[in-house]
């Protein structure tokens, strides 16, 4: 029982030979064990007259001739094994034989033509629709190819013909040829490598023990040999299984149909599947270039030139922030207003001298009880935020350490809304605020296609793949554990910290542009459909919310959100972000021509650029759709008034033909 326990198996008991004949009768069990160290109890062999499967006896120190034996061991482990290898191999052998038995079933009673040859097209097995459309009989046919059989009334005259040209083109469609005819290009004797589909491999333990279904893939009439090996694989990749499914449609389609499919099928087998095909660059080279810049990796193309970007280490410059019950009354006064969207970071920014993260964090985490959840010292907390500021570049105009405070805002902001709260725990909560902490940590205020392109260190160290966010996760740890007096971690346990560290890893990751429609389009066909079709009650949308898979696309658009939500502050705040962007691509483009790398954006040269057409293409392409997903979620109004705003604000720019952050003063 506990080995059955562990292995998922289901069990039943049953505890006379009658109530274990009518339970195999009820569940058709694959495996039954009998409990055989008590022979007066139980009559093996009156329970092996009446089921047929594989039987298996535990044992003291009796023996069964018709039993497979197994002697009494008080090990689960052991226990667990035996069930295994019982599975796998008895167990599996008899599905096999079912399923090659109901294969040739299904065959023999089809009313279309199949034949199966070998891979060398020689025939093994035509069924009786075959033999009629092809006028011969099987003894004629098997061991011989389709070329060899000699043209006569018995069949048209273009059949054999027709069959030949599809066979040398690699593929047989059954929409092609009239009266309909399946070859199966798969050796008659590796058929028993074909799985049957949804055969439930129970076991009994009479004491009778029965296991999940198997979730195999669904035997198809049209099997190339190039195909065998991947459709016998033991474990199958969701696409591989809508595939699947799709080519098993098309067998029965209308050739109008079966053509369209075929469109889906070139699709789904892509790898960009979540990547949008923009136009040509003649269209709109500012949306081609800001999202080519930021979607792509870069060209790369190494050059000699090595991108070295200074590491802002010193923690002597900033002083470690006073604890919270002492911050002077000004800035105090200034986080009050921390709970409100239109909260202003610029404001703390001057008053805290650019060092906005420790302070705001401390307001922050200090409401969501993070300290109490780490186990750590608010002292601790106060370095370990002083330690991860100072590695933010100020030299930055954009990823400096005002940009991580502003992701913290929108960060805790979200988590306070209803429905976002009412999904997440707090180890998800604490992820995601330590996330928004550390997720541009020194940022060199240069994209990840440039580090490519310069071939910089940390383009190599991490294969020229989602670099900077990799680099932004593996320091902040790095720089936490480097010292017990800022280490955060430090008295967590084991197993719990794993778990929060593997959480802030994905959500600093999930910030990466490259999967940017990737992570939208998951959570708006994951999470958004599900809760809004009809029928969805309130403990049904929770279900939808509360699974794991679906927390962890929440935290993945929450934190992609807090970090782009620039578009969707006050008027003022949106103006301000978008100028400072701005300026580091500007210095981007301007070192890429000094270095000679390949200019990733080329509009954002400081000479010609167009700041309010950048703006609309970048809240066109990346902001609009995955804030409405957001706020169907989350429910955002007053975000949303402020995109509706700010995106109408930078159209009448782009009207006016202004280039410019603010319209020209009136003459």
């Amino acid at each position: 029982w506990w080995a059955c326990e562990r292995a998922g198996f289901r069990c039943n008991i049953a505890r006379t030979p009658e109530s274990a004949v009518e339970c195999f009768l009820d569940k058709h069990h694959e495996i039954v064990i009998i409990d055989g160290r008590h022979s007066r109890y139980f009559e093996a062999d009156a329970v092996c007259h009446y089921v047929n499967c594989v039987m298996y006896a535990v044992l003291y120190n009796m023996s069964l001739s018709v039993l497979q034996r197994y002697l009494e061991n008080s090990s689960v482990s052991v226990c667990y094994n035996e069930l295994i290898q019982l599975e796998h191999g008895e167990v599996r052998a008899q599905f096999k034989l079912r399923a090659c038995n109901s294969v040739f079933t299904a065959l023999e009673q089809c009313q279309e033509a199949v034949e199966i040859s070998s891979e060398d097209h020689v025939i093994q097995y035509v069924n009786p629709a075959f033999e009629k459309m092809m006028g011969y009989h099987r003894g004629e046919l098997i061991g011989k190819e389709l070329t060899e059989l000699p043209k006569s009334e018995k069949n048209s005259a273009d059949l054999l013909d027709t069959i030949n040209t599809c066979i040398k083109k690699g593929k047989v469609s059954r929409h092609n040829i009239r009266p309909c005819l399946t070859l199966v290009t798969a050796s008659f004797t590796k058929c028993n490598s074909l799985r049957h589909k949804d055969r439930r491999k129970e076991s009994v333990d009479v004491r009778s023990i029965s296991s999940h279904s198997s979730d195999a893939p669904s035997l198809q009439n049209r099997r190339y040999s190039s195909m065998a090996r991947i459709h016998s694989m033991t474990i199958e990749a969701p696409i591989t299984k809508v595939i699947n499914i799709i080519n098993a449609a098309q067998e029965s389609s209308p050739v109008t149909v079966a053509e369209a499919l075929d469109r889906v099928l070139e699709i789904l087998r892509t790898t960009e599947l979540y990547s949008p095909q923009l136009a040509s660059k003649e269209d709109d080279p500012h949306t081609n270039d800001l999202v080519g810049g930021l979607m792509s990796d870069g060209l790369r193309r190494l050059s000699g030139n090595e991108y070295v970007f200074s590491k802002n280490m010193s923690q002597s410059q900033l002083a470690v922030p006073v604890p919270l019950n002492d911050i002077p009354s000004s800035i105090a006064e200034l986080l009050n207003e921390e709970e409100h969207w239109e909260f202003n970071i610029l404001e703390l920014e001057a008053a805290t001298h650019k060092r906005p993260l420790s302070y705001l964090g401390l307001k922050i985490f200090s409401a969501f009880g993070v300290c109490e959840f780490l186990n750590c010292t608010e002292a601790t907390l106060r370095s370990w935020l002083q330690v991860i500021e100072a590695n933010y570049h100020a030299s930055n105009s954009y990823h400096n350490s005002t940009h991580a405070a502003d992701v913290l805002h929108a960060t805790a902001y979200f988590l306070r809304k209803d429905r976002v709260k009412g999904s997440l725990d707090q180890l998800d909560e604490v992820a995601a605020l330590l996330a928004a902490t550390v997720h541009d940590v020194d940022h060199p205020g240069r994209t990840n296609s440039f580090l490519c392109n310069a071939g910089s260190e940390l383009a190599i160290l991490y294969n020229d793949t989602a670099v900077l966010e990799s680099h932004h996760a593996a320091l902040a740890f790095q720089l936490t554990v480097r010292d017990g007096k800022c280490n955060i971690f430090k008295n967590m346990e084991r197993t719990q910290f794993r778990t929060l560290r593997q959480a802030i890893i994905d959500m600093v990751l999930a910030t990466e542009m490259t999967r940017h429609f990737e992570h939208v389009n998951k959570f708006v066909n994951s999470i958004n459909k599900p809760m809004s079709s009809e029928g969805s009650d309130c403990e049904g949308q929770a279900s939808i919310r509360n699974s794991p898979e679906n927390r962890l696309l929440i935290k993945r658009m929450l934190i992609k959100c807090a970090d782009v939500a620039n578009p969707c502050r006050p008027l003022e705040l949106c103006i301000e972000w978008a100028g400072r962007i701005s300026e580091e691509y500007f210095a981007q483009t301007d070192e890429e021509k000094r270095q000679g790398l390949p200019v990733v954006m080329p509009v954002f040269d400081r000479n010609t650029c167009s700041i309010p057409k950048s703006q609309i293409s970048f809240i066109d392409y990346f902001i609009t759709d995955m804030f409405d997903a957001w706020d169907a979620f989350a429910s955002l109004p007053g975000l949303m008034e402020h995109l509706a705003e700010n995106y109408k604000y930078w159209k009448n720019l782009d009207e006016m033909k202004c280039k410019s952050l603010r319209p020209p003063p009136p003459p």
